[in-house]
């Protein structure tokens, strides 16, 4: 299985997010995504490649002109209204406020942005698009004939929406690898979400439309982030009726009751009939995330990816999230290596 990474996703390297109550380290910082290639070059998954450039427009047809435009010119017009330091949010607009784009940054940021766990620094657009290359040369394996690949796409993505940044997230990556799939032929596309938050960003880019099945396993968004999307009551609407399956779970869900509810996503995949699977791939539904509930191990990944396998289809895998920085590359390989089925024993 071919690795496509970047080493421009050390530029976003923010230096605080708001985590609680409080300003805190950013969670999402450019070690996750060194564990990860580590890990990768240490059980010889396969060859690591750099991204091709599949340009703007692949950007565009998932997410706003205005948006991109924004976020292309974020920091430059941050630091001339004088803004110092990473360039956070300073309110959040409200559904009785007016939704008209204001014309200082400080108002763009908040128009722009979900919350304050993204903060925009002097390297985010140039991270963000080559996150998104990583993730559009991964589609172009998968056309060109391979069986799978991995994206190692940082800064994340799934909880970007058309036109507003969020938890970490700049462009959805794994929509934009949908869309590109959708556009260079293919009929049907299942995305499985199955970081420990919910997915809102995808989920809302494809929530009017059948050619792409979005499935989630996911924290109850009751209790956790993103806390506005992700109940099991949201179906999709118009042609896209159905076609968005949201499965949420409560705090400290068991690994069976995990594992029961991948099996029954799996099952609705296949029922779909899809083309290709896209797998938005957090661990941090690991024991030991930081930022999570779930209590899935180590060894719990290799059987995620053979899950994975049984599927038989073309399948991109695209990451997202995972905070335990001493265990994200061996549990990232080991989904890997577990739908490889080389089962390589994990290293002490």
């Amino acid at each position: 299985m071919k690795t496509i990474y970047s080493d421009k996703h050390r530029l976003q390297h923010g230096q605080a997010e708001l985590f609680g109550n409080k300003l805190v380290p950013c969670h999402e910082r450019p070690v996750r995504a060194d564990a990860i290639r580590a890990r990768i070059e240490e059980v010889k998954l396969g060859p690591i490649i750099a991204p091709g450039d599949f340009g703007i427009n692949a950007i565009t047809a998932v997410h706003a002109r205005d948006y991109v435009e924004f976020l292309h010119g974020a920091w430059e017009a941050w630091r001339a209204a004088g803004g110092e330091g990473d360039a956070l949010p300073c309110c959040t607009p409200m559904p009785d406020m007016s939704r008209r784009l204001p014309t200082s940054i400080y108002g763009k940021i908040a128009y722009y942005s979900f919350d304050a766990t993204a903060p925009i620094t002097q390297g985010t657009w140039e991270a963000a698009y080559a996150s998104a290359q990583v993730a559009l040369t991964g589609a172009d394996l998968l056309i060109k004939g391979d069986r799978a690949a991995f994206a190692l796409c940082r800064p994340p993505g799934h909880h970007a929406s058309r036109a507003y940044y969020a938890g970490y997230c700049f462009l959805n990556n794994a929509a934009i690898a949908a869309q590109s799939l959708i556009a260079r032929g293919m009929k049907r596309i299942a995305i499985l979400d199955v970081d420990y938050h919910h997915g809102n960003g995808t989920q809302s880019i494809f929530y009017d439309r059948d050619d792409v099945l979005f499935v989630s396993i996911h924290g109850d968004p009751n209790e956790d982030y993103p806390f506005f999307l992700g109940h099991a009551d949201e179906r999709g609407v118009g042609k896209g009726e159905g076609y968005n399956i949201n499965f949420p779970l409560p705090h400290g869900a068991t690994v069976k009751e995990w594992f029961n509810t991948l099996a029954v996503s799996l099952e609705a995949i296949r029922k779909y009939k899809p083309e290709a699977a896209v797998i938005s791939l957090g661990v941090d539904t690991y024991a030991g995330d930081p930022i999570s509930h779930f209590k899935l191990d180590s060894e719990d990944f290799l059987r995620l990816g053979e899950r994975l396998s049984t599927l038989r289809l073309p399948t991109l895998f695209i990451m997202e999230g995972g905070y335990n920085v001493d265990a994200i590359g061996m549990n990232v390989a080991n989904v890997l290596m577990g739908f490889e089925e080389t089962r390589k024993p994990a290293l002490a």
